[in-house]
């Protein structure tokens, strides 16, 4: 067995050229947008959060290379009702600490569910995405399907985002250890 990476293992450095070329060095791509910049439009009602955080890898070191990406209903509860901006955002970390920001509203709950925003993590050494969901300390959480369905109350806590200031909430995702974030088979 060669001691080669595989095509998997590298996959980290591969999406950032197709995803955030901008982050990658390349300049001209998609005619210089950069997808998923904004969630949704400056001007869409709703309570403005800022969400930021760090991913750690299972030493409890940042991971420099990940890949985000963001769903969310708007502040009525809806999905894809804002136009080109529907809910859906992408952040690269940054290459130093691995933190991340998002700038949006908070969501409303629908249905069943507590407010919350799906997120997507890809990077160096994850062969398939890892889904799971930033939840708000200060929203009530009812009888949500996905935290009810965590057998142990304390794995809850690494998918509820603390309040940081006025408008911020802190969320960071570790990838495996002792503080593991709760990730969901979809």
């Amino acid at each position: 067995m060669s001691g080669s990476q595989s095509a998997s293992q590298t996959a980290g450095p591969y999406v950032h050229i197709g995803c955030t070329p901008k982050v990658a060095g390349l300049k001209n791509m998609y005619g210089g947008h950069v997808l998923g910049a904004d969630i949704f439009p400056p001007d869409v009602p709703g309570r403005k959060i800022v969400i930021s955080g760090q991913i750690f890898d299972g030493a409890g070191d940042p991971v420099l290379d990940a890949m985000l990406e963001f769903w969310q209903a708007d502040a009525s509860g809806r999905y894809g009702a804002n136009g080109a901006y529907g809910g859906w955002a992408r952040r690269a970390v940054d290459p130093e600490a691995g933190r991340y920001r998002l700038e949006t509203i908070l969501p409303a709950a629908t249905g069943d569910e507590a407010a919350h925003v799906k997120v997507w993590v890809v990077a160096r050494g994850i062969n398939l995405g890892l889904h799971t969901r930033i939840y708000f300390e200060d929203e009530p959480q009812g009888q949500d399907p996905i935290l009810a369905a965590i057998n142990e109350p304390s794995r809850r806590s690494t998918l509820i985002a603390k309040r940081s200031g006025d408008d911020g909430y802190i969320f960071n995702i570790h990838l495996q250890g002792d503080k593991e974030t709760v990730f969901i088979n979809v």
